[in-house]
Formats: structure tokens, sequence, C-alpha cells
């Protein structure tokens, strides 16, 4: 079944007076991108929290955000003043060289910068506390896993419909397929007759079968049935399958531009159009698949 690359999960833990809280946010991406936004006292740990989320998130941009509060009061946001008068010394620095005025509201600037309040807590990170991360981190990945799976049910279920509508406008092609040849061949014979033109019947029946036989689409028609029904196979393996249903759906459009190129009757060329579309709507979401 397919998932999907976007997806939220969270995870919540109590250790003693502290609550733990992990949330993990992702968006889609060719490769795995882990962003961390770690509480302080777990930073020591960040690489483990990361071999934990790589294990279970193949590819994607990924927030990950620890958060740790302490229910009894026990903690305190200090200001970094050193932070802080960084801040102010720079702003003033490129307020000066670009001719702008210094704002007039400093905190309102600074207190949105990084790093100017933090919390310290009053007790170190023991083994359990550690484990009640652990746990937080679990839960979240399981809350993530199930969020994407729900995406990607949705996003399989659109596909299906994509690829019956596409096979639909490829049989509806057949019908002006023999129209067609017909009217080739009785074009030729109309203007030859039209210039009383002495011919030989035999050579022109070679003639119109090589033309015939250029504007053949039989085998893009049996390649685009093919590309269809190994997109819907791919679909239902088990092993993350987005890169290669993003190489079908290419091969998809190779044939169906071959069609449009081919089609030299109004009829087909708007049947073609509505295949286009259909394939565009599933290269668009294809992007999101893990």
């Amino acid at each position: 079944m397919l998932q999907s690359m976007t997806g939220y999960g969270k995870g919540e833990t109590a250790y003693k007076s502290r609550k733990i809280t992990v949330e993990i946010k992702s968006l889609n991406s060719k490769s795995l991108d882990i962003i961390t936004h770690i509480a302080p006292a777990y930073l020591n740990r960040e690489l483990l929290l990361r071999q934990m989320l790589s294990v279970r998130v193949v590819r994607g941009k990924v927030d990950l955000i620890v958060k740790v509060e302490d229910t009894n009061g026990d903690s305190a946001a200090t200001i970094n003043s050193n932070i802080v008068a960084n801040y102010v010394e720079q702003i003033r620095t490129v307020s000066r060289q670009l001719g702008i005025n210094e704002p007039q509201d400093w905190w309102a600037v600074i207190d949105r910068l990084p790093g100017v309040t933090q919390t310290i807590t009053t007790a170190e990170t023991t083994d359990e506390e550690w484990d009640a991360v652990t746990e937080a981190m679990n839960k979240a990945l399981d809350n993530f896993d199930a969020f994407r799976r729900q995406e990607g049910e949705a996003v399989q279920r659109k596909f299906e419909e994509k690829l019956q509508n596409i096979a639909a406008f490829l049989k509806d092609v057949e019908p002006y397929e023999q129209q067609r040849t017909e009217r080739i061949r009785q074009q030729i014979i109309d203007r030859l007759n039209a210039v009383n033109a002495d011919y030989d019947r035999n050579r022109l029946e070679e003639e119109m079968i090589y033309y015939i036989e250029k504007l053949d689409i039989n085998e893009e028609k049996q390649r685009l049935t093919n590309h269809l029904r190994y997109f819907a196979d791919t679909m239902v393996q088990s092993e993350p399958q987005g890169k290669k249903l993003g190489f079908i759906a290419q091969e998809m459009g190779r044939e169906i531009n071959t069609l449009g190129s081919k089609s030299n009757q109004a009829e087909m060329q708007n049947l073609v159009v509505k295949m286009k579309d259909e394939l565009e709507q599933i290269k668009e979401q294809v992007l999101n698949v893990l």
C-alpha cells in the first residue's frame, strides 16, 4: 500500500514532574532531510533520536520537535544577555550600512529571534527519563506512520480512478481509429480522381499501406495499456514505490504524446488531451508518495 510523504504524529509521556512531548512533521522531498528542535536537556542524545527517526522514515523533509515542561514549575525561562547584546550590535551595524532606522521597540524584534530565552531545568536527565523520551518518540512515530498510511490510501484511490479514466479514453480511440483509416484512403483516391491522374492501382495500394502504417497506433496503445497495468501492480507492493511510480508515469506520458502526434483527427486529439489531463494529476500526486 502507498504511503504519503506528508505526515504528522505526536506522542506524549510523563516522567515525575516533567511532561515530554515529541512531534514529527514531514513534507515531500527527494531524500531524507531531518531538521531538529530539541529541548536542551536532550541535545546530547540528538544522534539517537535521528537514528530512531531514519529507521522509520525513508524520504521526506522532516521536522522533529522534542519539548519538555516541568509541571511543578521547577524550571524558569531566562534571558541570555550575551545573545541579546550580539543581536543589538548586528542590527545597529546593518541599520548603518543600509541607511534604515533602528527599531523603536527593541524587545518586539529581539524576542522573536532564536536563543534569546532559554529554559533551565533543575534536574539532570537520567536513564529513566530517557526511556520516557523514547516512549514518546515511538508513540509519535506510530501516529506519524498511521497518518501517512491514511493519506496514502486516499492517494491510491485517486490513482486507481485516474488509471481507469485513461484506460476508458484509450478504448474510446478505437472507433475513430478505424474511421480514420478509411477516411485517409478515400481522401487520396478523391484527390487523384480530381486531377484525372493516371496511376497504377497496385502501386497506390502499396503507398497507402505504407502511409497508414506510419500512423498506426497499435504499439502505442499496447505499451500504454501495459504501463497502466504495471502502475497498478506497483501501487500494492509493500516497499516504498514513489520513485518507481514516477518513472512509470513518465513512460505513460511518452506513449500518450506519441498517440497525439499520430492523431490527425479532432476526436482522437480530444481524447489524447483528456488522457494528458488525467496523467498530469497522477504526476502531481506521485511527488508526494513515499
